[in-house]
């Protein structure tokens, strides 16, 4: 089968099976069939009395006896209520062994490509890949879908399996077969696994300018100190404008995106908090940012997520700069974690964010005051790079967001930027698209 028939075909299947699921787990509740028991609520709407139905004829008439496994049943029932809640990528169900995993990619201690992977439309997707890491290396980008692990069809597994399968040992192999929309067919990519090390922050100057490029990987425990520091580094150099580059950044600490984004505002909120009743809490700007005045462009797409997209709605609401480069992600749920009783635990969105003027991030994004798409496959311009470039070489390269941030600085000449027309893909194109590997 084409690996477009499989997207296609599992992204069908995948609502009829967990909806299914979701009914075995409410009826092995009613039925004792395990401990504890799952306790059926007296308003429970008498829509559910299907899955009881589907669960019966199951358990009389399904060939493989062995599959109503009531613990299988039930994880598959909870995900299945999850994803049909449409916090896609954000709201999750972690069993004891994902629960583990988690505690581990807190701590940070963990091997893997070094990349934050998401469900869209019921599939993988990388949201993006960090910078440095092995999957970056490996030319991975945001918005790849994740179609086979080593060979293994990933397409109908649960976000957590497919990660298992993707993280290993350090200094092994993993091969990505992997479907890129914006190129219209899927690739094979080999990736050496290792231990995963971000810098939460790095900078240079632009060559034949006054200005900086800072790149912000991930709002971490540390990068509101890394920012001040750079930022007085950067200055100190010469630096009378800033390119603050987001891209790709999947977000991280709430504390450190109002600190960071409060270095560039003087009043006003970051952001606003709104629970499921209503209620919204206002997040101010903390006093005493150090960069309130420097003029700066923003660098965000579609791998901008979370606490990226706090700082770049934030700098958008208030007119500190401007927004360039693609829609992002569209996360913007506060999980609360809740500890299960077989170990197991749901983080589930109970807060959502949005923009200083109320605008909501979750699923929209915050799209950028100058859109620029780059092609599939545009080398992205990291601090690192630019201090083996010449502003020529930079002028003759991809990344046209950079630049577009430098034509509006007044850095290069306006019109400088020609940005190509942006072709869109329908659904029934998709459909047809010749995607053999």
């Amino acid at each position: 089968m084409k690996t477009i028939g499989k997207i296609l075909l599992v992204t069908l299947l995948l609502g009829i099976m967990l909806s299914g699921t979701f009914g075995a787990g409410v009826l092995i509740g009613k039925s004792g069939m395990f401990s504890p028991a799952t306790v059926q609520a007296q308003d429970q709407p008498p829509e559910f009395n299907v899955f009881w139905e589907v669960w019966k004829l199951a358990e009389d008439n399904f060939i493989d006896k062995e599959a109503l496994n009531p613990q299988q049943l039930t994880y598959g029932a909870i995900n299945g209520f999850i994803q049909a809640l449409g916090d896609e990528g954000h709201t999750r169900f972690l069993t004891p062994d994902e629960v583990a995993h988690q505690r581990e990619n807190i701590s940070g201690s963990f091997f893997g490509i070094g990349a934050r992977i998401g469900m869209e439309d019921g599939l993988p997707t990388i949201v993006a890949p960090f910078d440095g890491s092995p999957a970056y290396e490996a030319g991975v980008k945001a918005g790849d879908i994740i179609i086979e692990v080593d060979g293994v069809d990933v397409t109908g597994m649960s976000l957590t399996d497919t990660v298992d399968r993707i993280r290993g040992e350090k200094g092994t192999e993993v091969v990505l077969t992997i479907f890129r929309p914006d190129d219209q067919k899927s690739m094979e990519i080999s990736i050496i696994r290792d231990e995963i090390k971000i810098p939460a922050a790095t900078w240079a100057m632009i060559p034949g300018t006054d200005t900086a490029l800072i790149r912000l990987s991930q709002f971490n425990g540390n990068l509101d100190d890394n920012i001040r520091k750079i930022i007085k580094e950067a200055t100190t150099a010469g630096a009378t404008s800033l390119v603050l580059d987001l891209r790709n950044n999947p977000g991280g600490l709430l504390d450190q995106a109002v600190r960071v984004t409060s270095e560039f505002l003087t009043e006003g909120d970051v952001l606003l908090q709104e629970d499921a009743k209503g209620n919204r809490e206002h997040f101010p700007v903390k006093r005493g940012g150090v960069a309130t005045k420097i003029p700066i462009v923003v660098l965000v797409n579609r791998g901008s997520a979370s606490s990226a997209e706090i700082f770049a709605g934030a700098i958008q609401d208030h007119n500190r700069g401007k927004l360039v480069g693609e829609t992002t992600f569209g996360t913007g749920t506060v999980l609360r974690p809740f500890d299960l009783s077989d170990g197991s635990a749901l983080l589930l969105g109970t807060s959502q964010w949005l923009t200083p003027k109320g605008r909501l991030i979750r699923k929209h994004g915050i799209e950028p005051d100058v859109l620029v798409d780059l092609p599939a496959g545009a080398d992205l311009v990291s601090p690192l790079e630019l201090e083996e470039m010449t502003l020529d070489d930079l002028l003759d390269g991809e990344d046209l967001q950079l630049l577009k941030a430098l034509e509006l600085l007044g850095e290069i000449p306006e019109g400088t930027v020609k940005i190509p027309e942006q072709t869109s893909v329908d659904a029934d194109t998709f459909k047809e698209m010749d995607t053999t590997k």
